[in-house]
């Protein structure tokens, strides 16, 4: 997988501030996602899933949701706690040395670090 492809960039963007800015689903753990089907989804409408697919979303999905038990959910508002439509906190995230944002790091490190244990154990 090329990952610096400026296309498989693109599609993920949207992503960010919990999809779309809304706070919702944490664009870690949809990345993750969208990895692990690329690797066992079909191609056409034509194809069967792979049901490996829903075993390895499992294991990220549970990985992730003790990832960010401590924040009290899997929502980017639950961890970053910045609503996204708010100009004056998105500027407070992005710039202000107290800012959650380390949090958000946190969550990204320890979400690929998951799934690439996933990957090695599942997926080779």
């Amino acid at each position: 997988m090329n990952c610096s492809n400026p296309e498989l960039i693109k599609s993920v963007g949207i992503y960010g501030g919990g999809i779309a800015g809304t706070g919702d689903v944490c664009g870690a753990v949809l990345g993750g996602m969208a990895l692990i089907s690329s690797q066992y989804s079909r191609g056409t409408l034509d194809e069967k899933e792979n049901p490996r697919m829903f075993k390895v979303g499992h294991m990220l999905d549970d990985a992730f949701a003790e990832i960010t038990k401590e924040f009290g959910g899997k929502d980017c508002s639950q961890i970053a706690r910045v609503d996204w439509q708010d100009r004056d906190q998105v500027s407070a995230f992005y710039e202000g040395s107290d800012s959650r944002r380390k949090y958000c790091r946190q969550v990204v490190g320890e979400t690929a670090r998951a799934l690439g244990e996933i990957i090695e154990k599942e997926m080779l």
